[in-house]
């Protein structure tokens, strides 16, 4: 197995989720707690009051939501429960992730129109403020932080001050990237904010969260075009008796409480954002020295994740060379830009420096032995 700090046994996931968490992570899901619990009840409360500080917004300014699932559950629930039935969403688009919640709003009947950017290009904030300017009956404004079909990074700060300018509520997803790139939601303007727990932060899959800026939130009652994922419910019964309106996911919650706890050890986010920071320009010098490719340039990369081009030799197979990695332990990702081949390594994770200079070493061994030349 591939050595690491923490002596895993696990396949070491160069993903951008789920992906690696540490021994103690894992170990705080070895309990069983009632989900009306006192001591559980405790749990969420700390956690939603750790999300809220970790946004950096202050306690009553904005609320911590928490919603079953997936992170896709977490952007749906915000997109067809806290919009009006009148309402309408610009998205803004510039990967698969901003598509999707295209797909999210003509599924649910949620009025939306889309402004499209190159996947290899960063979202224009100038171009958004038209968007506005054109369209009177555009409500609420939604933008992914980190796109992960590339890595490429949008302009949220600025993107907000125009979105906040114009009198527009402000979504955005930061999936990828909450935990791990300083963001402050009231600085930026935005109204919610969406993530997921096995993640930057390090917990395990299970459920997604919102942070809600308190007062549009609180206009929002009485909008959810659907039952399980209505956000100001949820967030009625968590303030309420501090119990979720349908089975909560324990265990998880347990493991994210022990991540966030975790996080803090560290350093908080800039400590975190300082090692996989190390760690993408561990794996980039690296691959770089092979031949690999970044898909974008390097201005306009993030930390969290890395498209690489397939190379040119045609002994190179990506199934093959996915294979050979999984085999030897080390879990990459496919690429899902949609004009290029590509695949994709993430820097994220309980992983170190150590760890990607082990990931590249197999990477170099199995060139030689697949015979393609980067």
């Amino acid at each position: 197995m591939p050595g690491s700090i923490d002596g895993w046994k696990d396949k070491i996931l160069f993903t951008p989720g789920p992906l690696t968490t540490s021994r103690t992570v894992k170990q705080a899901m070895l309990r069983d707690l009632g989900s009306r619990d006192q001591e559980f009840i405790g749990v969420v409360r700390d956690i939603r009051a750790r999300l809220v500080a970790l946004a950096g917004a202050a306690p009553g300014e904005y609320e911590a939501i928490l919603i079953q699932g997936s992170g896709t559950f977490a952007i749906e629930a915000v997109l067809t429960t806290t919009v009006p039935r009148d309402g309408k969403v610009l998205i803004v688009i510039n990967g698969a992730y901003g598509r999707r919640m295209v797909t999210i709003c003509e599924v649910a009947g949620v009025d939306h129109v889309a402004l499209e950017f190159p996947e290899n290009t960063p979202c224009d904030p100038a171009a958004i403020e038209q968007a506005l300017a054109d369209d009177d009956a555009i409500t609420h404004v939604a933008v992914v932080h980190c796109e992960t079909t590339t890595g490429i990074m949008n302009p949220v700060a600025d993107i907000g001050a125009r979105v906040h300018a114009a009198g527009r509520v402000y979504f955005v997803d930061a999936m990828s990237c909450f935990g791990a790139v300083p963001t402050s939601v009231a600085e930026c303007h935005i109204d919610y904010l969406v993530s997921s727990a096995n993640k930057c932060i390090e917990g395990v899959p299970g459920f997604g969260f919102a942070i809600a800026k308190h007062d549009p939130f609180m206009k929002t009652e009485g909008y959810a075009r659907n039952l399980s994922l209505d956000l100001y419910a949820q967030w009625r019964g968590l303030e309420g008796n501090g119990q979720f309106r349908f089975t909560p996911p324990t265990h998880a919650l347990l493991a994210f409480h022990q991540a966030l706890v975790e996080l803090e050890e560290e350093g908080g986010v800039e400590a975190r954002g300082a090692r996989y920071r190390a760690n993408y320009e561990t794996l980039v010098a690296g691959m770089r020295a092979m031949g690999f490719v970044e898909y974008l340039p390097q201005d306009l990369q993030g930390y969290i994740i890395t498209s690489f081009r397939y190379p040119g030799d045609p002994n190179f197979s990506f199934e093959e060379f996915y294979s050979r990695l999984n085999d030897r332990d080390f879990v990459i990702y496919p690429g899902k830009v949609s004009g290029a081949d590509c695949f994709r390594i993430g820097n994220i994770g309980r992983i170190f420096q150590a760890d990607v200079r082990a990931l590249l070493a197999a990477i170099r061994e199995i060139a030689q032995e697949m015979g393609f030349m980067a």
